[in-house]
C-alpha cells in the first residue's frame, strides 16, 4: 500500500493523545494520595513511560508483534529486535501508515498500562523496586498478552475481539494490581488512620486528561482516518458520559454527588467501552457505560469491605470495567458498525464464548504471573520502603522533594 497522509496524520495525533494519558494517570492518582506522596505518584507514571519507551524499541515490540517464536501463538520472536525491519514505509500490504507509526502507537499503549498499575504501589513502594518490576512485568505479562490478541496469537486465531485494549490493557493492569495487593504489605495505619485525598482538583484534572486522551486511544485504534474512527470517537464519549452520571447518582444515593465519584465513573465507562469501541453503536455504548459504573462501584465497595489496600482502585475500575467491556463486546457488537462482527444480541453465541475464553485466559495469566513475580521480588530485593521512610512520605524519602513548600 501507498502511504496515506491523512491516515498517518490521524495516527500521529492519536499517539500524542495517548501519550498525554500517562501524566493524566499520574495527576489522577497524585490527587488521590496524601500530600506527602503526590510527587512520587506522578513520577511513577513518568518513569513508566520512559522505561517502556526503551524496552519497547529494544525488544518489547518484537515480542508482541513479530511472527510467532514457536508457531503456537504465545509470544513473538526477535525478528524486530532493535526495530529491525521497522521503517518509514508501510509494514504490511494493507497498512497506509509507516511501520514506525504503528510501533510507537503500540508503545504508548504499553506505557500507560504500566502507569495504571502504579495505583497499587501508592505511598509504600520503593522507586528502585518499581523500575525492576516494570521492566519484568511489561516483558513477561504485557508483551505476551499483546501478542495473543493483537499480534496474531492464539486469542486472535480464536476470534476474540479487543478493539483498543480491554483485555490487553485493562484486564491485565487491573488483575495484576489485585495480585500485587495480596502480596505486598498494607500502608502503615491503613484502615485506622485518615487517608483522605490531598488534592481533588488535581485528580479531576487527571481524569479530564484521560477522557481527552481516550479519543486517541479508541479512535486511533481504527488506524485510519475514516468512519470507523469517528464511530469509535462518538461511542467512547457516550459511554463515558453515561457512566459518569450513573456513578454520580449512585454516590448521591449514599449521601452526596461526589466529584471524585463522577470522575471514577467516567474512567469506568472509558475502560469498558475500550474493547467494544469499534463494534457497537451509541445504544450499546450507553448500556455498557451504565452497567460499567454499577459493576465498578460494587467492586469498589467490596474492596473497601475486604480491607484491600488498593485505594486508587485499579482493580475495581480497570480490572472489572475491562472484564465487563470484553464480555459486553460479545453481547452488543453489531453489523451496523462492522458487517463481519456481531454479538449475542444478534444471535452470535460463538463470539460471546470467545470473549469469555479471552477474558478468563487474560485474567488467569496476568494474575498468576504477576503474583509470582512480585512475591519473588518482595522476598529478595523487597518491594516496600522502611517504616520511617513511609512516615515522612515518599516525596522526601525517595526524591528529596516536596509538592508544596
Amino acid at each position: 500500500m501507498v502511504l496515506d497522509t491523512g491516515d498517518t496524520a490521524w495516527l500521529l495525533i492519536s499517539i500524542a493523545l495517548v501519550m498525554l494519558m500517562t501524566p493524566g494517570v499520574g495527576f489522577f492518582y497524585g490527587g488521590l494520595v496524601r500530600r506527602k506522596n503526590i510527587v512520587n505518584m506522578i513520577t511513577l507514571s513518568l518513569v513508566a513511560f520512559a522505561l517502556v519507551s526503551l524496552q519497547w524499541v529494544l525488544f518489547g515490540y518484537s515480542l508482541a508483534f513479530a511472527p510467532d517464536l514457536n508457531g503456537m501463538g504465545i509470544i513473538g520472536g526477535l525478528d524486530h529486535i532493535g526495530l529491525k525491519g521497522i521503517g518509514m514505509e508501510p509494514g504490511s500490504e494493507t497498512a497506509t501508515y509507516p511501520a514506525l507509526a504503528f510501533m510507537i502507537f503500540q508503545l504508548v499503549f504499553a506505557a500507560v498500562t504500566l502507569a495504571i498499575i502504579t495505583s497499587v504501589f501508592a505511598e509504600r513502594v520503593k522507586l528502585s523496586s518499581f523500575i525492576i518490576f516494570g521492566l519484568l512485568w511489561t516483558t513477561l505479562v504485557y508483551d505476551p498478552l499483546a501478542h495473543w490478541v493483537w499480534g496474531g496469537g492464539w486469542l486472535a486465531q480464536l476470534g476474540a475481539l479487543d478493539f483498543a485494549g480491554g483485555t490487553v490493557v485493562h484486564i491485565s493492569a487491573g488483575f495484576s494490581a489485585l495480585a500485587i495487593a495480596l502480596v505486598i504489605r498494607k500502608r502503615i495505619g491503613f484502615g485506622k488512620d485518615l487517608m483522605e485525598p490531598s488534592n481533588i482538583p488535581l485528580a479531576l484534572l487527571g481524569a479530564s486528561l484521560l477522557w481527552f486522551g481516550w479519543f486517541g486511544f479508541n479512535g486511533g485504534s481504527a488506524l485510519t482516518a475514516n468512519g470507523l474512527a469517528a464511530s469509535a470517537f462518538v461511542v467512547t464519549n457516550t459511554a463515558a458520559a453515561a457512566a459518569a452520571l450513573t456513578w454520580m447518582v449512585l454516590s448521591w444515593i449514599k449521601g452526596r454527588p461526589a466529584s471524585l465519584g463522577f470522575a471514577s465513573g467516567a474512567v469506568a465507562g472509558l475502560v469498558a467501552i475500550t474493547p467494544a469501541a469499534g463494534f457497537v453503536d451509541i445504544f450499546g455504548a450507553i448500556a455498557i457505560g451504565i452497567v460499567a459504573s454499577i459493576i465498578c462501584y460494587a467492586a469498589m465497595l467490596f474492596r473497601i469491605k475486604k480491607g484491600l489496600d488498593e485505594s486508587c482502585d485499579c482493580w475495581s475500575v480497570h480490572g472489572m470495567g475491562g472484564l465487563w467491556g470484553a464480555l459486553a463486546t460479545g453481547i452488543f457488537a453489531t453489523a451496523a458498525i462492522q458487517p463481519d462482527y456481531t454479538g449475542l444480541l444478534y444471535g452470535n453465541i460463538q463470539q460471546f464464548v470467545s470473549q469469555i475464553i479471552a477474558s478468563g485466559a487474560s485474567i488467569a495469566y496476568a494474575f498468576v504471573v504477576t503474583f509470582v513475580l512480585v512475591y519473588i521480588l518482595d522476598k529478595t530485593i523487597g518491594m516496600t520502603v522502611k517504616e520511617e521512610e513511609e512516615y515522612v512520605g515518599l516525596d522526601l524519602s525517595q526524591h528529596g522533594e516536596r509538592a508544596f513548600n
